[in-house]
């Protein structure tokens, strides 16, 4: 049996996927713009994390960066991915601050669910124990619905990432309704004992409306809309504007 606690005011940390950065200094080769470079920018910045999504075909973030980011993140690191063997023993080697299960297809273009842990309970049990003995924090990425979060818990993870697509898409065409299974969930989550991310298509429109309506939201995860915002605002700028409508 759980008992719920009273929410409370918790500070949001803001972790700024990098993988855009990656994406468009492999458009052209080299090493222009700097991925660890850009990592240490955003830290001096204000960013509190810097997220990475590491994929088999390495479009992107490429896994001997995710190496070299580990000396240049002094703030939390956070590895995301498919648990394939390949991606396990990465995040062995790393140990980053935290690492966030994915169920993506080598050929996604980005993530469009989150996990099945029913389907899945024991292999991410498994996956989950032995991040657990390497002094990993674990976190599973979920659609926001309460049968997950309840099967979540019993895999042993410490947190969830809660799938924030749908949310975006609804509250650009003023449908604000799609927030409730997030409010939900999120409070099931906090009577579990399991900590809240969230990620997906959050951005400088909708993040403030997303933070009020989920109690003790953790930690968001934002890549494509921050760099997009960024060719504009400035990244300095617009890391600001985030942790100011996250208070």
């Amino acid at each position: 049996m759980y008992f719920c606690s009273e929410n409370q005011t918790v500070m949001t940390k803001l972790s700024v996927n990098i993988n855009k950065i990656a994406t468009l200094r492999n458009a052209r080769g080299g090493n222009v713009p700097n991925v660890l470079q850009f990592a240490k920018d955003i830290q001096q910045f204000g960013a509190q994390g810097v997220t990475v999504h590491p994929r088999p075909d390495q479009r992107h973030i490429r896994y001997q960066d995710a190496r070299d980011l580990k000396a240049v993140v002094h703030a939390e690191y956070n590895i995301e991915g498919n648990p394939i063997p390949k991606f396990i023993d990465l995040v062995l080697e790393i140990k980053p601050t935290q690492v966030t299960l994915v169920p993506d297809a080598e050929d996604a273009i980005t993530s469009n669910a989150g996990w099945d842990c029913i389907k899945h309970h024991t292999f991410l049990k498994d996956v989950i124990q032995e991040f657990k003995n390497n002094g990993i924090r674990t976190s599973i990425f979920l659609d926001p619905t309460m049968d997950q979060i309840e099967a979540a818990k019993a895999t042993g993870t410490e947190r969830i990432e809660l799938y924030t697509e749908h949310f975006a898409e609804q509250y650009a065409l003023q449908n604000y309704k799609a927030i409730t299974p997030y409010t939900q969930c999120a409070e099931l989550a906090n009577c579990i004992g399991l900590g809240i991310n969230a990620g997906h298509d959050l951005s400088l429109e909708n993040i403030a409306f997303f933070k009020q309506h989920v109690p003790n939201l953790l930690e968001v995860s934002i890549g494509h809309a921050l760099i997009s915002e960024s060719l504009y605002f400035g990244v300095e700028n617009v890391i600001n504007m985030y942790k100011n409508r996250l208070k």
